[in-house]
C-alpha cells in the first residue's frame, strides 16, 4: 500500500494517464477494498483541495465540511458515502484516461456483458490475461478511440494491476464491471443478495422446470422478481427489465445456463 508520508501523486495534472490514475487509486484506497471511504475519503478530498487551490486547507473548518458535502452530492452517484473506481474517473481530469472508453462505449451494461461473453469463451466467469488485450482493443474500437500498441499494452497492464490481486492471471466479471459507471453497473444491484451455492442451486433447479440445464428470459424475469421480493428490495419494473436484458447477454441463443447465472448471483468479488 502507499506510504502515507508520500505526496499524493498526479492530482495537480491537467490530465492523467491510465498508469497515473492507478497510482492515485492505490495511494488513497489504503486498505485495498475497492473504495475510497471514511478517513481515506477525507484525505482524498483534502489533498484534492490543496492541489486545486494551491494552498493548505483546514479539515476542521465548517466550510471544508460543506465543500466536501457538495462534492459528494455531485460525484457519489449511488449515494453510498464512498467513492469507487468509476466515480473517481469522473472526478479526475481524464481526457487521456482509457477509463473514459467504458463510459463512452457502454450505453447499457448489456453491451459490456456481450463483449465480455465473446472473450470468456469457456463461460468460467473469468477472462484469462492473454485474452484481456483483445477485450480492451474491442472496447477501444467501439468507443472510436485511437490507440497504438504501446498504449494498448499500458492499458492492459493497468487493468491487470487493478484486478489480478492474487496473481493468477485471471480477471473476474464482477471486478471488471467496477469500471462501469455506477448507474450502468447492474452487478452492484445484486451485492446485497449474493447467494450461497446451495441456495443458488435450489433456485436454479426450481426455475429450470424441465431440468435441461438452462432457463429462458421469461423464467429469468420470474426468478428476478421473486429474488427482489424475498430480499425486500424496491422493485422498479424498468430497471428489472434492464437487469434481465443484461444477464441474458451472457446467454447462448436465449439459453441461460447455470454457470452463467451463477457468475451474477453467486460469485463474490475478490478484494
Amino acid at each position: 500500500m502507499a506510504n502515507k508520508a508520500q505526496q499524493p501523486p498526479h492530482l495537480h495534472l491537467a490530465e492523467v494517464t491510465a498508469s497515473q490514475f492507478l497510482d492515485i487509486w492505490k495511494h488513497f484506497d489504503v486498505d485495498g477494498n475497492g473504495f475510497i471511504e471514511g478517513k481515506e475519503l477525507e484525505n482524498f478530498f483534502r489533498e484534492l483541495e490543496v492541489a486545486r487551490r494551491g494552498a493548505g486547507v483546514d479539515p476542521t473548518n465548517p466550510a471544508f465540511r460543506e465543500r466536501m458535502k457538495e462534492f459528494m452530492q455531485k460525484f457519489d452517484k449511488n449515494k453510498d458515502g464512498r467513492i469507487e473506481m468509476s466515480e473517481l474517473a469522473q472526478i479526475l481530469p481524464t481526457e487521456e484516461n482509457f477509463l473514459l472508453c467504458f463510459r463512452q462505449f457502454v450505453s447499457s451494461s448489456a453491451e459490456f456483458m456481450a463483449a465480455w461473453r465473446r472473450y470468456d469463451t469457456d463461460r468460467s466467469g473469468y477472462i484469462e490475461a492473454n485474452e484481456l488485450q483483445g477485450f480492451l482493443s474491442d472496447l477501444l474500437e467501439k468507443a472510436n478511440r485511437h490507440y497504438d500498441e504501446k498504449k494498448l499494452q499500458e492499458y492492459t497492464q493497468t487493468i491487470l494491476k487493478m484486478f489480478d490481486l492474487n496473481g493468477d492471471g485471471k480477471l473476474g466479471l464482477s471486478e471488471m464491471a467496477r469500471l462501469l459507471p455506477v448507474q450502468e453497473n447492474f452487478l452492484l444491484k445484486f451485492q446485497g443478495v449474493k447467494l450461497t451455492s446451495e441456495q443458488f442451486n435450489s433456485i436454479f433447479n426450481y426455475y429450470d422446470k424441465d431440468g435441461n440445464g438452462y432457463i429462458d428470459e421469461h423464467e429469468l424475469e420470474a426468478l428476478l422478481r421473486d429474488l427482489y421480493q424475498t430480499n425486500k428490495k424496491e422493485l422498479d419494473v424498468n430497471n428489472l427489465m434492464g437487469y434481465k436484458d443484461s444477464i441474458m447477454s451472457l446467454s447462448d441463443g436465449g439459453k441461460l445456463y447455470r454457470g452463467e447465472l451463477e457468475i451474477v448471483l453467486c460469485r463474490e468479488p475478490i478484494v
